[in-house]
């Protein structure tokens, strides 16, 4: 099975899994508009969690709860990214945001039910999760998340400076998209009660590589296919990547990022490999 393809069925798990707790009143848009956040996404985060379960034979039945609620935190961040007061985006996953398809208030309302929703997932009976991994899975999640609030505020923070330097923004990639994907990336060896370190090293290389094409594309990328505003950072000035290193020098550095996620899983031999596939698709893909 090709990476897109294997991503593809877990896009489809995750929206199946989430049915349930998306099956609300409807005389207020909380839940469509839910459901509306959730999709379009690649699930990148949410399949790393799959795949990291894979490593320690973790049913996948199982890992499927982790894998929902660091989805709904992810798709929780984005809604409230694109408010105004943020990044002020009208575009999402090729479509309108959702506070363009409803409003503002509720767009704030939607982030914070997902948020409260993906620790209902994490928690729930029915993943058969043991009580004392679920507890750590949950409390590294709230950590995670809080880290990617203060990378997003150090973001923010970083459009009225001019003179951010590259640890500046290692630092703020760390945390606004370096938290969840280290998260993403540990929660099987979590699952299982084993020690995450090879994966956290994993993570931090595939996370900076993120970082490193979301910058190449927001200078080279297609809005068409994207599905989000481009040539935004430049525009505003802001430090990244790019502006840093070039843009071949940045290329350059999301390859060697990617050899050293791999070398990391080096302990779990042809196993690892679907791992190392999600990390030179982070870099090739083209939104």
């Amino acid at each position: 099975m090709t990476l897109r393809a294997d991503l593809a069925q877990s896009v489809q798990a995750l929206k199946h899994g989430f049915a349930p707790y998306l099956d609300g009143p409807r005389d207020v848009p909380l839940y469509p508009a839910m459901a509306y956040a959730l999709e379009g996404g690649k699930a990148i985060r949410g399949h790393l969690v799959l795949l990291s379960a894979q490593l320690y034979d973790v049913p996948r039945a199982q890992a499927l709860y982790p894998a929902m609620a660091v989805e709904a935190i992810h798709a929780y961040s984005l809604v409230h990214d694109d408010l105004p007061a943020m990044d002020d985006d009208d575009l999402r996953r090729g479509r309108p945001t959702v506070h363009k398809v409803w409003d503002e208030a509720s767009a704030i309302l939607v982030g914070d039910a997902l948020q409260s929703t993906a620790y209902e997932i994490l928690l729930d009976p029915q993943g058969a999760i043991p009580a004392a991994r679920v507890v750590d899975l949950a409390q590294s999640l709230a950590k995670a998340s809080t880290q990617m609030v203060l990378g997003q505020m150090r973001d923010i923070a970083m459009e009225t400076r001019q003179n951010a330097s590259l640890d500046d923004i290692i630092t703020m990639q760390r945390g606004k998209t370096g938290a969840l994907i280290e998260w993403s990336s540990c929660a099987g060896a979590r699952l299982a009660g084993q020690d995450p370190q090879a994966l956290r090293t994993y993570a931090a290389a595939i996370g900076l590589a993120f970082q490193v094409a979301d910058d190449i594309l927001d200078v080279e990328g297609d809005a068409a296919v994207t599905g989000k505003r481009v040539d935004k950072d430049a525009g505003a000035g802001k430090g990244t990547f790019v502006s840093h290193l070039g843009l071949e020098a940045a290329k350059t550095r999301a390859r060697d990022l990617v050899d050293e996620a791999c070398s990391a899983l080096d302990e779990f031999g042809a196993a690892a490999a679907p791992l190392c596939d999600v990390a030179r698709f982070i870099i090739e893909r083209e939104s």
